[in-house]
């Protein structure tokens, strides 16, 4: 049996990592594509056979065993394909949440969203235009198994950004069309996130000169961090008010060092923050109320 391209082992690639961003770009010279909520993963085709490796480079193939016969199949001798692993809900939306789970339990059920090709047959692709990297990968992917191709989305980068929010998605990923694959962070590629609001316990104020005015928050007594105050003088006026009544309480488990002013219960906020955050990340508090 010939090896795949002169039985070249081929080592894994430090991932191209684009840019948060609170605006998807304009122009026509960008495609845009779902962020998917999963990780961010390389698989090798080469002399060994098919090896899966995370976003840090560890070898994650024993996890991935499944997949290994699908990505096998793939008609090429050797290739570096990234992409990313995700598990869907009954809503047919990537669900970090289960991810792990699913991973332990049920790698039957992981897909592969396969979005670029950095090598194929011996050849270096990493300096080709990102379209064209994407046509040649899109050709190699057969339909409807588990390794599927990751599509472009159709539309403006605003409008696209508009209708993932609405679908309930994470957000999308916008690149540059030229854009060659050059390792680590990256402007020619975007990412941009959707926001969620929801209610949580304000726990603490932090009012320090020269700093943004924060709240502190909480979700069922679990710490999630703060957000921006930027309301008016009168309605932030009015919030100090009421935080003023509530200081007194003790600093949360592991938080003592927080320059704040911890709160007694009874005060909720409406907080806008980046969906698929463990902690809040680019919050804003809404609004206010006594519970």
């Amino acid at each position: 049996m010939r090896k795949p391209a002169g039985g070249v082992r081929l080592s894994f690639i430090r991932p191209m990592e684009p840019e948060l961003v609170e605006e998807p770009p304009v122009g026509e010279d960008w495609s845009h594509e779902v962020k998917f909520d999963g990780y961010r993963t390389q698989v090798i085709k080469d002399a060994d056979g098919i090896r899966f490796f995370t976003k840090n480079g560890f070898d994650w193939t024993a996890k991935y065993r499944p997949l290994a016969v699908e990505a096998a199949a793939i008609e090429a001798e050797s290739f570096i394909i990234e992409g990313e692993m995700i598990v869907t809900n009954e809503a047919g939306l990537s669900d970090f949440h289960a991810l792990r789970s699913a991973i332990t339990r049920r790698p039957q059920e992981l897909y592969l969203v396969a979005f670029d090709l950095l090598h194929l047959n011996g050849h270096d692709l990493r300096g080709m235009p990102l379209q064209d990297r994407r046509e040649i990968l899109h050709a190699l992917i057969p339909a409807g198994g588990h390794v599927q191709f990751s599509e472009a989305l159709p539309g403006t980068g605003d409008a696209v950004y508009h209708l993932a929010c609405e679908a309930g998605l994470e957000g999308i990923v916008s690149k540059r069309l030229d854009s060659a694959y050059r390792s680590g962070s990256t402007m020619n590629w975007r990412k941009i996130k959707c926001y969620v609001e929801k209610e949580m316990d304000i726990i603490g104020v932090k009012r320090e000169t020269g700093k943004p005015a924060m709240v502190l928050m909480a979700d069922q007594g679990l710490y999630m961090g703060g957000a921006f105050v930027t309301f008016k003088a009168d309605k932030r006026q009015a919030l100090w008010d009421l935080a003023q009544g509530r200081v007194g309480a003790p600093p949360p488990k592991g938080l003592a060092k927080e320059k704040a002013e911890w709160l007694n219960p009874g005060l909720v906020g409406l907080v806008k923050f980046l969906k698929g955050e463990e902690k809040l990340r680019h919050a804003t508090l809404k609004d206010f109320w006594e519970q």
